[in-house]
């Protein structure tokens, strides 16, 4: 990954941060309308939003600190003379 495509990763996250918040809303919204309590569907609703609940606090951020961490890794290399560094 180079520099110049930085934001086409940014945006990406952005985009999974999107989806992932929209996702929790409409299953909220989707809880609350259907009127289900104490029932296998009901618990099958809150199961899921748990679950997608902890992926922007601990998965989303690790996702951006490996990519960064490529990033320095390869600029590195490269100046170093590694593949693709001055001739």
């Amino acid at each position: 990954m180079e520099i110049g495509q930085l934001y086409q990763f940014v945006l990406l996250i952005v985009l999974v941060g999107m989806l992932l918040g929209i996702g929790l809303v409409v299953l909220n919204n989707f809880s609350t309308a259907s009127g289900v309590t104490g029932t296998v569907a009901a618990t099958g609703i809150n199961n899921t939003m748990n679950a997608l609940a902890t992926i922007p606090s601990t998965w989303l951020p690790l996702v951006v600190v490996v990519a960064m961490l490529a990033i320095v890794l390869v600029l590195v290399l490269r100046s170093f003379g590694g593949a693709g560094g001055r001739k």
